[in-house]
């Protein structure tokens, strides 16, 4: 049986401008036979624990990405394609709203937010971010840095080398509950908002609890054309599976 009130969100707003001059976002670009996109949506598919997939597109790609997702989802009823926002953070609050407004919204309404272009993340993950989101009200998927961070205010010099036994790499989901996560973004300053690298920074900027949940190596985001050979023999070696 679903868990109720537990929404997986789907971050495809973006248009891959790192990935050189493609037609079309990094998203809709094929690996293992199918779009990235796909990929992502399916392992929110397969969970038990959603209750329905909100997918956020950038508004001249909202027909193709329904397209895309009825011709390789056949079973797509659970999957909602809305228009995203300006910002990561945006696009998030329309997740939100568009919950509120279709399906109603409570203390208890968990948002596991993810980026399209990680298909790798695993059941096991999204169950820990269920799991923690509930228990703590927020969480981000992270693995211990394994180089040595490098800090440079002026990009020029070296100024400051943090103690990498406390660094690690965020990934995604962050999860979070949603009526939590949206009254305390609102409540930031347009110069808070400016700073804000991703949706856990919202909460961290507040003094709230944000716990960490153990990523793997493999939930790679697809970013570089290189990031796509490195998938394609992720695949191959049924890291989907």
């Amino acid at each position: 049986m679903k868990k109720t009130n537990v929404y997986g969100v789907v971050l495809a707003g973006g248009v891959g401008t790192r990935m050189g001059n493609v037609e079309k976002p990094k998203q809709f670009m094929e690996v293992g036979k199918k779009p990235i996109i796909v990929h992502t949506i399916e392992k929110f598919v397969v969970h038990p624990g959603f209750e329905r997939i909100i997918v956020l597109s950038p508004k001249a790609w909202i027909k193709y990405t329904q397209d895309v997702i009825r011709k390789y989802i056949p079973n797509a009823s659970d999957i909602d394609v809305i228009e995203g926002g300006a910002t990561r953070n945006e696009t998030i609050m329309n997740s939100i709203r568009h919950i509120e407004e279709q399906y109603g919204l409570d203390e208890d309404t968990i948002i596991v937010t993810h980026d399209s272009v990680r298909p790798f993340v695993t059941h096991r993950i999204l169950e820990d971010n269920i799991r923690y989101a509930r228990e703590a009200g927020a969480c981000d998927t992270v693995i211990p840095a394994t180089d040595t961070i490098v800090e440079s205010t002026n990009h020029c010099n070296i100024t400051n080398i943090p103690d990498r036994a406390k660094m690690y790499q965020g990934q995604t989901p962050q999860s979070f509950r949603a009526k939590k996560l949206r009254s305390v973004y609102e409540a930031l300053t347009d110069e808070e908002k400016q700073i804000l690298t991703d949706a856990c920074k919202i909460l961290v900027l507040k003094g709230e609890q944000v716990r960490l949940v153990d990523g793997e190596v493999f939930n790679i985001k697809i970013t570089y054309p290189y990031d796509l050979r490195v998938a394609e023999s992720l695949l191959g070696g049924d890291i989907l599976c």
